[in-house]
């Protein structure tokens, strides 16, 4: 029978481990290990977020991408003196010649300024009137009206410009190549 009655007492030995099998934790360590979730959760979460804006941006990046207009012909049209004058780029996606002026030649009250495409030992052929006397300008034209074309020169014709295909009445004020480039 005393063996019967040990076997119900409570163990006095010095074993730290409950009878069920588990052991205790201590609550620091649980607060330690829910911190360090929710620092990895809120890490989780900023990475997710600045990976869908680092998206966006390059989204936002590419649709102006596609905007800007890709130069693929130029000419700087050169004076008498061999200075720049205006400097002329094609974008095709507008179907017009963006004209710059480089120095400070405009045309008088009874003048013009008229483009013209210069091709081979062809006669030229008139790309339009600068009807505006501001820094910059855009002029309408073609793709197919710049084929072939090697040069660019701009003449001082009378109010209006010459008549469609006349030559130029006076000599060329400007003149350069026009240079296609490379993508």
């Amino acid at each position: 029978m005393d063996t019967v009655h040990r076997m119900n007492e409570p163990s006095t030995s010095s074993d730290p481990t409950p009878a069920s099998g588990f052991r205790s934790v201590s609550t620091w360590w649980r607060a330690l290990a829910i911190l360090l979730l929710l620092v990895l959760l809120i890490g989780w979460a900023a990475s997710a977020s600045m990976f869908e804006q680092l998206k966006a941006q390059i989204s936002h990046l590419q649709s102006r991408l596609v905007e800007v207009p890709q130069v693929r012909q130029i000419a700087v049209l050169q004076d008498d003196d061999q200075l720049p004058a205006m400097l002329v780029t094609y974008d095709p996606k507008r179907g017009a010649l963006l004209l710059q002026r480089l120095n400070e030649v405009r045309e008088g009250r009874e003048d013009s300024m008229q483009l013209w495409a210069l091709v081979g030992g062809a006669p030229p052929r008139s790309l339009g009137v600068i009807t505006s006397k501001y820094q910059t300008l855009e002029l309408p034209v073609s793709e197919a009206a710049l084929e072939n074309v090697s040069q660019l020169a701009i003449s001082a014709e009378n109010k209006g410009g010459v008549a469609a295909g006349a030559s130029p009445s006076l000599p060329y004020l400007f003149k350069g190549w026009w240079v296609k480039k490379t993508i």
